[in-house]
């Protein structure tokens, strides 16, 4: 039968009991040696002292002058014994024979020498193998007065306790104090694999290890980016490819939004924080709805955000465990390729734009043209195809003759039709002169002529005597694009953060979102220029420029 694997409160609780019995038995050790230090400083110099004071005693003298002599030195040696509670006390001869010794088996023995110099006159106190036992001893000559020959030694010893006895005399409450610290340990380790347990909500090493890796495949196995943010706007998960869509460090973990210098949009789409024109707003800033709160906004809700030349899609969601608030998860798309193709649908959208606004128009005259010949009015009838006929060619003559790229001129015909259907005057400047371009910079001039222009017309539509006018300056490198209206100019509280947003409200449903002015500057800086705005009396002003490939002269032409 497989034997059951020990849970981890279990295996904190025995490494805990381990620890603490290791501790135990380190204070006892650790009394041991001081009491051990204690007896050998104390005892020693009481011995030393004692056995001084003996071998200095007259009585000793006159006894070992005097061979055989022991009822004196042993009367002395056992008074000894009883006042200073030693162990022994001996008295040798001059060559080391013990005369007398309160122990009797020491009696016509050798005095033990640990030094060959305590037979010469030399003291000695240290620990010393005695009878069998171990004692701290010292060992003292007992010299002639007026000579100073040696007539003997006197030893005294003292028998060193065990350690059971030296556990003991430490101090009297020691196995009190261990006892009590093992409880308390003991308590205290099977609270903390509790609380251990509580936080890892019951799993075991092994499952823990397992959701690591699961986790580790679903972020590193699925090709959206995910990072993860606490409560204090700290990263504490990000896959490779939001590193990369990001362009974060790999180090990022653990570092705060500040830390790695994500302001602007971004910063308020992965904190929550409020996002002028993120809903309702539009391109042209008017702020939206958003209270700023960070619950206020729908976390299900698509944002989207540009960085570094990527159109990103990102959905944050809030993460909550009883109530408690974890943090945020963001998920993020890279969605440049569609920004493309939405710029590439948007001439087939402007065309399908102007058939409408064409096919509007043309009922209108139609039914004005029916109109009048039903009344009779065949002379007039005459003067309004005419008029009509000549509003037309004028239109066409203005932009062919001063923008030669076929698709930038189809385009702001396109738009003309529009902004005639909205009752706002689009007008080619005089100083337009643009030739043709190459396909990829045509693509991207009508982008930004296109956005500008639909920016301008919502601005002015609804004022009297609405007008747009665009103005395209084209040299050999670089094409300025401006585009002034004569609508209500853009508010001061979104002037800094206009081309931030990133969202539009003119998507044709829920769930679409343009990136508006954000992509126009996207577009120019990634050709090296800039796209900039300003206020005057009439309205708003917006200027983009940016560099395009020369084209060939017949290609020109």
């Amino acid at each position: 039968m497989r034997a059951r694997r020990a849970t981890l409160a279990g295996q904190l609780l025995f490494l805990q009991v381990v620890i603490v019995l290791a501790v135990a038995v380190t204070v006892g050790a650790l009394s041991v040696a001081q009491s051990s230090a204690t007896f050998t400083r104390v005892e020693g110099r009481r011995v030393s002292a004692t056995a001084e004071q003996l071998g200095a005693n007259p009585l000793v003298r006159s006894s070992l002058r005097v061979p055989e002599t022991r009822t004196a030195l042993a009367t002395l040696a056992q008074s000894v014994l009883t006042q200073y509670r030693v162990s022994t006390v001996s008295f040798a001869d001059a060559d080391e024979k013990i005369r007398v010794s309160t122990d009797p088996t020491l009696d016509d023995t050798r005095l033990p020498l640990p030094r060959p110099e305590v037979a010469y006159g030399a003291g000695w106190s240290g620990t010393l193998d005695v009878g069998g036992r171990k004692q701290l001893v010292s060992q003292v000559p007992v010299l002639e007065e007026d000579t100073g020959r040696q007539l003997g030694t006197v030893m005294i010893g003292e028998d060193v306790p065990s350690v059971w006895n030296r556990l003991g005399d430490a101090s009297s409450y020691l196995l009190v104090y261990l006892g009590t610290a093992l409880a308390i340990g003991l308590l205290g380790s099977w609270l903390l694999a509790r609380r251990i347990k509580r936080q890892t909500l019951g799993m075991e090493p092994r499952e823990i290890t397992g959701l690591a890796e699961h986790r580790e495949a679903l972020l590193y196995g699925i090709a959206e980016g995910v990072i993860a943010l606490d409560p204090a706007k700290r990263v504490t998960l990000v896959n490779d490819v939001a590193r990369r869509l990001l362009d974060l460090p790999e180090h990022a973990i653990g570092m705060s939004l500040d830390d790695l210098r994500i302001k602007g949009r971004l910063y308020a789409v992965l904190s929550g924080g409020a996002t002028e024109g993120a809903s309702g707003g539009g391109d042209r800033g008017e702020p939206g709805n958003d209270n700023g709160d960070e619950g206020a906004r729908p976390e299900l809700a698509d944002e989207v955000v540009v960085r570094r030349g990527r159109v990103l899609v990102m959905n944050r969601m809030e993460v909550e465990k009883d109530g408690r608030r974890l943090g945020t998860v963001t998920t993020l798309r890279d969605r440049t390729a569609l920004a493309d193709l939405e710029r590439q649908l948007g001439s087939f959208r402007s065309s399908t734009q102007l058939l409408r606004a064409q096919g509007h128009e043309f009922a209108n005259q139609l039914h004005t043209i029916s109109g009048l010949i039903q009344i009779g009015e065949y002379d007039e009838v005459v003067r309004y195809v005419d008029a009509v006929s000549q509003r037309r060619q004028s239109l066409d003559l203005s932009v062919n003759s001063r923008v030669r790229d076929p698709a930038v001129g189809v385009l702001l015909m396109a738009k003309a039709s529009v902004a005639a259907e909205r009752r706002v005057d689009l007008r080619i400047s005089d100083d337009t002169n643009l030739d043709r371009l190459q396909t990829e910079d045509s693509a991207d001039v009508a982008t930004i002529v296109g956005n500008l222009v639909d920016n301008a017309i919502d601005a002015a539509a609804g004022r009297p005597n609405a007008w747009v006018e665009v103005e395209i300056a084209h040299d050999s490198t670089t094409v300025r694009i401006t585009v002034r209206d004569n609508g209500s100019g853009v508010p001061d509280d979104v002037a800094a953060t206009i081309f931030d947003q990133g969202v539009t409200t003119k998507a044709t449903g829920a769930d679409e979102h343009g990136i508006g002015l954000a992509l126009t500057r996207m577009v120019c800086r990634r050709r090296g220029g800039e796209a900039e705005f300003h206020n005057t009396a009439d309205g708003a002003v917006f200027t983009a420029y940016l560099t395009v490939a020369p084209v060939p002269e017949a290609v020109a032409r």
